[in-house]
């Protein structure tokens, strides 16, 4: 089955071939988007898409047999969901005609309104969120630094200004102490002198 063939077996349910074309476009065209986005897609029931990185690796040249170096890629992977395969298998029996086989999604998990996009955008705004929320917090971690360095150096000026401080004062203490002790020496030599005198 091509996708002309898909679109022709949908177009019944749908109400016209036009209609059934765009719901399949927009189906696979939201599944391709979400899978390259590096999101996964699980649909219940049918299976899942999502992208997977292949490392780089060592092939053969089916033709030459010769060694190839392949470089590493994203491929995208689907997983059929155990549904699908218990139908493929045989283990179950396919629905009627009319019947869908595919399991439909539980009341109230579908919203009127959401499409594709709408999912795309917010992906889309919680990636862009969480790269502000970690830019801010690197912010604050450059800021909250900054201000701790410029601290040390606020104390280590402080400390420096004190330490002059203590040193000029020490200093005038000792030009000061001799001035103080000539008199008192002077005095005791004179009343020595007045004593040598008196006898």
């Amino acid at each position: 089955m091509n996708k002309a063939q898909l679109v022709e077996a949908i177009a019944d349910k749908l109400g016209g071939r036009q209609q059934a074309a765009d719901a399949v476009d927009a189906v696979l065209d939201a599944i391709v988007r979400a899978t390259v986005s590096g999101d996964r897609v699980s649909v219940t029931g049918f299976g899942s898409f999502e992208k997977v990185e292949r490392p780089a690796r060592y092939a053969r040249n089916p033709q030459t047999g010769e060694r190839v170096r392949v470089k590493k890629t994203s491929v995208p992977r689907f997983r059929a969901g155990q549904g699908f395969k218990d139908l493929v298998s045989g283990s179950k029996k396919l629905p009627k005609a009319g019947e869908v086989s595919v399991k439909k999604a539980p009341k109230g998990s579908l919203s009127g309104g959401v499409t594709a996009k709408a999912t795309t955008k917010k992906a889309a705004a919680k990636k862009t969120t969480a790269k502000k929320a970690t830019t801010a917090k690197a912010a604050a971690k450059k800021t909250t630094a900054a201000k701790a360095t410029a601290k040390k150096a606020t104390a280590a000026k402080a400390t420096t200004a004190a330490a002059k401080k203590t040193t000029a004062k020490k200093a005038a203490a000792k030009k000061t102490a001799p001035a103080k002790k000539a008199p008192a020496k002077s005095a005791a030599r004179k009343a020595a002198t007045k004593r040598t005198a008196k006898r």
